[in-house]
């Protein structure tokens, strides 16, 4: 095998296109990619930090919604509590109510009774002097015997 001297010239050609390639290709092509290397990873420790960032969110969310439950049957037992005392409160006004009016239609019925009591002693006295006009034929002065009527009608 011959050494000649194109296949010198196509080695020292080869050798300045390694080194050209190297000095003006190469850096710069390893620079965009470590930079490139330098985002990607920035990229996934972001990507990390929102997934971890997100689970604290649905934690934080999830630890607000049971307190807003907890607050809501809060509320809603109070209100039950106040309804109920509200029912009773009614309850008891509607008792007070109805015993006063059971006592104020007793009364109204006792002061009847002693109106009609009082208007049948009256006519029973006028039956009495009636009767007693009648047994005795003769007139009787209802004007003039009004107080013996009348306590005839006391003592009935």
């Amino acid at each position: 095998m011959n050494i000649n001297l194109t296949l010198i010239g196509q080695m020292i050609a080869f050798a300045i296109f390694v080194w050209f390639t190297k000095k003006f290709v190469w850096t710069p092509i390893m620079a965009a990619l470590e930079e490139r290397k330098g985002k990607i990873a920035d990229g996934l420790a972001a990507a990390e930090r929102g997934q971890h960032e997100q689970e604290l969110a649905k934690q934080h969310a999830a630890d607000e919604l049971r307190e807003a439950k907890a607050q809501a049957a809060e509320i809603i037992g109070q209100a039950q509590k106040r309804a109920s005392g509200i029912i009773d409160e009614a309850k008891e006004n509607a008792r007070t109510e109805g015993d006063r009016l059971l006592t104020a239609a007793q009364a109204e019925i006792e002061q009847e009774a002693n109106r009609v009591r009082e208007s049948l002693r009256e006519k029973v006295g006028e039956l009495a002097v009636a009767g007693a006009e009648k047994i005795l034929r003769r007139e009787i002065n209802a004007d003039s015997h009004r107080d013996v009527v009348d306590a005839v009608a006391k003592q009935l």
